[in-house]
């Protein structure tokens, strides 16, 4: 399949994904904004705030004024040295906390649309920079639609909806299948050869991830639990992955959809 084709694919995705959460959140009163989500320590407005700041940062990736937005979201006042990505997350959420549902639900709104917009006008070869360096358009949709997933399930969960299984979850997968690499050298860990993912999507479709060159460690199982431990939403231990080979246990503990 063509990278324009794929791109396209994946901005699709992104769009019914924010219907999605869109819809899970109309009609929401005030104390339904602010009940806990599935995020620890954030409500549900908090979680969709997090997501406009964060849409607000692909947009000036996007326009390339990246700099100058990561000054508020990425690099918050007050960050200490050495924060981390999660960490910056919270605070730029506790600095802007407060706000009315309906304005931060319209932030949201806005920064999403704009996002997609901006992406779309952009060649998905086209690198541009990001939280930990540069990557392609095509690898940041696709780290939106996977952000904007996780986000979702917070808000589902919140609410009492139980996560579904889509065809969605394809590109989320693989994804974290790609990054398996940055995300051992991100933990100081090496890995010990290549790893090949298979998966059951919705329906029982089978979804194959293999290096080039022969896998010394496999991982099979649902699409579901496989993008919920990359989400760090779920322990591996209480899903049906089996993982095999000498990296087996360290894949389902870094496996990450870096959002």
């Amino acid at each position: 399949m063509q990278p324009t084709q794929v791109f396209g694919d994946i901005l699709r995705a992104l769009a019914e994904q924010d219907d999605e959460l869109d819809g899970l959140l109309a009609g929401l009163d005030d104390a339904g904004w602010a009940r806990p989500s599935r995020c620890p320590g954030w409500s549900i407005s908090d979680v969709v705030l997090h997501l406009a700041q964060t849409d607000e940062m692909a947009l000036a990736s996007a326009e390339r004024r990246f700099t100058d937005a990561a000054t508020g979201v990425g690099n918050p006042p007050g960050a200490p040295p050495g924060a981390n990505v999660d960490d910056l997350a919270g605070l730029a959420v506790d600095r802007d906390r407060g706000r009315p549902p309906a304005e931060v639900h319209q932030r949201w709104r806005q920064a999403s649309a704009a996002a997609a917009k901006a992406l779309a006008a952009c060649e998905p070869g086209t690198r541009v920079p990001w939280v930990n360096g540069q990557l392609s358009v095509l690898t940041l949709a696709t780290t939106r639609l996977a952000e904007h997933w996780i986000h979702t399930g917070d808000v589902a969960e919140a609410l009492g909806r139980a996560p579904e299984a889509t065809e969605r979850l394809q590109p989320i997968a693989r994804l974290a299948w790609r990054t398996l690499p940055y995300a051992f050298t991100r933990s100081g860990r090496t890995l010990g050869g290549p790893v090949a993912v298979t998966l059951t999507g919705p329906g029982g479709a089978r979804w194959e991830f293999k290096p080039d060159e022969p896998a010394v460690t496999t991982v099979t199982g649902p699409a579901l639990d496989f993008c919920l431990v990359a989400a760090r939403r779920l322990d591996p231990s209480a899903t049906a992955l089996e993982a095999t080979g000498p990296d087996a246990a360290a894949v389902l503990e870094l496996v990450r959809t870096f959002a």
